[in-house]
Order: C-alpha cells, then sequence, then structure tokens
C-alpha cells in the first residue's frame, strides 16, 4: 500500500476518488479528477518547502539503490566482498549493461522489511562496505568501464567495531582513489546524501542530484541537537543546511539535477530510473570525448570550499 506525508493528504483523496469513479464505470468524471489531481501535484511539488523536500528524499516508497539496478542493469552479475573482512550487504556493486554500454555500478542500500534492512544495517556501511566499493570501481578502471554510483545513506555507520576496523581509513582512501580513477564516473545522489557516508561514493567527473533528494554534512536532526540541543529546530536546521539540489547547484558543489516524474521518484520508479538512465548515457557520451576529464576532475574538486564576499 502506498504511503502519503502530510501534505500528499489531498493527493491521496483525489486518487481515491479516482479508483471509486473507476470501479463506477464513471468515465466524466474520471476525467475531471485527473486534471484536478494533475494541477494539484504541481501546487504540492511546485511549493515544497527545504524540510518537506527533506521527507520526500526519506519517503519509504522512494526507490533505492537495488530498485534501480533491477530497471536500468541488463545482465548484472554481483562483485561480493572487499577480500579483507567480509560482504557489507549496505554497498552493492555489479557489472552488466545500462542501455549497450557495459558499465559497472556501485549503490548505497537501505533494504525494505525489517529483515532486509537489518541485513543492509539500514543503508550504513562498515569500511569494508566502502573498500568493497574501491574494489568494484578498481576492477572498472583495469577493464576500462565506465562507473554509476548511486548515493542514499544516512551516513557510515558509527559502531565500535566499524572504528576499530577504520571506518574514516576506508572513506579516506575513497576519496583519494576515486579522485584519480582513470576511468569516467558518474554519482547520483538518489535520496539521502549523508556526511562522509556518501561522500565516499561521490567523488566523480560529474556529482548529480534526483530533485527531491538531499547532500549534507550532518543530519538536520544532528545540527539541530548540536546548535540549538532542541529537535523543535528541526525545519530551521533543515533550511540553514541548504542542503537541497538547487542550493547546492548554486554554490557549485554539484553538477547537474536530475529532474524527476512530476508525481516523483516515489510514485513512479520507471520514470525515475529512465532519468538516471538517460543522465548516464548523455554524460558518459561527453566524458568520453573530453581527453581532459582528468585534469577537469582534479579542478573540480579543487574549487570545493572556496568562496567570496
Amino acid at each position: 500500500m502506498a504511503t502519503y506525508l502530510d501534505f500528499e493528504q489531498k493527493i491521496k483523496s483525489l486518487q481515491d476518488d479516482i479508483e471509486s469513479a473507476d470501479i463506477r464505470g464513471d468515465h466524466a468524471a474520471i476525467e475531471i479528477l485527473k486534471k484536478a489531481l494533475d494541477k494539484e501535484i504541481a501546487q504540492v511539488y511546485g511549493n515544497m518547502s527545504d524540510y518537506q523536500k527533506l521527507q520526500l528524499a526519506r519517503h519509504p516508497d522512494r526507490p533505492y539503490a537495488m530498485d534501480y539496478i533491477d530497471l536500468i542493469l541488463k545482465d548484472k552479475y554481483e562483485i561480493c566482498g572487499d577480500r579483507h573482512f567480509h560482504d557489507d550487504k549496505a554497498i552493492v556493486c555489479f557489472i552488466g549493461k545500462i542501455g549497450v554500454q557495459p558499465a559497472v555500478v556501485i549503490g548505497e542500500e537501505k533494504g525494505r522489511g525489517t529483515k532486509n534492512k537489518l541485513m543492509r544495517n539500514f543503508g550504513m556501511p562498515h569500511p569494508e562496505g566502502y573498500r568493497k566499493a574501491l574494489r568494484a570501481a578498481k576492477i572498472a578502471e583495469k577493464f576500462g568501464l565506465p562507473v554509476l554510483m548511486l548515493v542514499d545513506t544516512s551516513g557510515a555507520y558509527p559502531g565500535v567495531g566499524a572504528e576499530e576496523r577504520g571506518q574514516s581509513e576506508a572513506i579516506a582512501k575513497n576519496l583519494q582513489d576515486f579522485a584519480a580513477l582513470q576511468t569516467h564516473t558518474i554519482s547520483v545522489v538518489i535520496g539521502e546524501g549523508g556526511s562522509g557516508g556518501a561522500l565516499a561514493v561521490a567523488v566523480a567527473d560529474r556529482l548529480a542530484m534526483m530533485q527531491y533528494s538531499v547532500f549534507s554534512v550532518i543530519s538536520p536532526e544532528g545540527c539541530a541537537a548540536i546548535l540549538w540541543n532542541d529537535p523543535s529546530k528541526l525545519e530551521t536546521a533543515t533550511k540553514s543546511l541548504k542542503i537541497t539540489p538547487d542550493e547546492l547547484k548554486k554554490m557549485q558543489l554539484i553538477d547537474d539535477v536530475i529532474i524527476e516524474p512530476s508525481v516523483g521518484a516515489h510514485r513512479d520508479k520507471a520514470g525515475a530510473a529512465k532519468a538516471i538512465e538517460e543522465y548516464f548515457l548523455k554524460s558518459l557520451e561527453e566524458l568520453e570525448h573530453d581527453e581532459k576529464y582528468m585534469k577537469k576532475r582534479y579542478e573540480k574538486i579543487m574549487r570545493y570550499g572556496v568562496f567570496a564576499n
């Protein structure tokens, strides 16, 4: 059953009315209600606050990495394990074809349902997950395959075991090696991009965000707790952090914003997957004609953090 957020309740009501009219066979009413629904969708999604966009980024029906991989990657074969400790299920790596283009896809997967969420550790990778991602990227580099990274995590796992096995070192190693990877890399934030846990698979030639995704150095809840010690400041923190795609594009911290279907990725997974596939193939075509892509990647990274009064 579909989940509706507070600000989507009128959309739910109209969709229920359309279903009722369809059962009655009232085609005239369906046509009127569909026009009203389209208008309401444009009104709601065209005037969302930053906090509402955060809610959409965390929507339980929103596509996760495996949803997109199943939809866009053909002839896929999973790459498992980091060859050091074990296979972290919070990071998924596959080799396959996007369209007719062979590629490696690396994704952060939150999982659905209690059992699967526990197996995926709620999408919070351990250090061996980041090492697995780097291993897959090195395979792509060896065989000259492009890499697509799908970012979706609240952050790297902060447990004692993860720290003992070198969580910060694993993330730092990814930042260093992905920056120097000699193959084309494209990263897309599909939901939540949380801190270093997201950044570890976000260093790329092209970094894009889905229209209703977020990317932040800390969760708004964490920000509200640290700055104000007040959970009621959550909406203020969300706005102050400037974590939405439009804000980050203005600051030149991301390259592109991928427009989602009018009803959002959580209502049209196939449409959202098609948008990612088209962006990947278009970006790859541009990169393949650019002999200076490594130099441009370096220059882009060096611009991060630059500001002017």
